[in-house]
């Protein structure tokens, strides 16, 4: 099976010059976990995970409890915080390289790149993850068909 099938192929994206408050209401509003960064010219540049995002803001960020400092870290840019050591993969590449890439390189997502970089796609641990279960409860309910 090729990445190509299991990628997301609508890909949400941020400039390198988009603030954290941005991609704090675009991991909100979309309930994903992965955003990718692009540079001025739309070539993939890093990515800024959840995790990340949330190490950098104050629990109190839009509270009444809210700080001018919590205000300023939220204005960051988030090129200050992404990832740039990027490991990527091409749509045509199996799902069993993707596996390990994943676990060669602890990472939780891989941007599916074209031949000039650019972002096309991303698949995450939990795309494949998904995959071994289907496969797994198909082979489970066929054993019980056989009985």
């Amino acid at each position: 099976m090729k990445i190509e099938t299991l990628m997301t192929k609508s890909v949400i994206s941020l400039q390198l010059d988009d603030d954290l408050n941005k991609a704090k209401d675009i991991f909100a509003t979309h309930n994903i976990h992965h955003i990718l960064i692009n540079d001025d010219d739309g070539i993939l540049a890093g990515v800024i995970t959840d995790r990340d995002l949330f190490k950098q803001l104050s629990p109190t960020i839009g509270t009444s409890k809210e700080t001018p400092r919590d205000i300023t870290f939220a204005q960051q840019k988030v090129h200050q915080i992404m990832s740039r050591d990027l490991i990527s993969a091409k749509k045509d590449q199996s799902i069993n390289e993707a596996v390990l890439l994943f676990h060669d390189n602890h990472i939780s997502c891989l941007p599916i790149t074209n031949e000039k970089d650019k972002a096309i796609g991303i698949i995450t641990w939990r795309d494949i993850l998904k995959v071994i279960a289907l496969q797994y409860r198909k082979k489970l309910s066929n054993k019980i068909k056989k009985g």
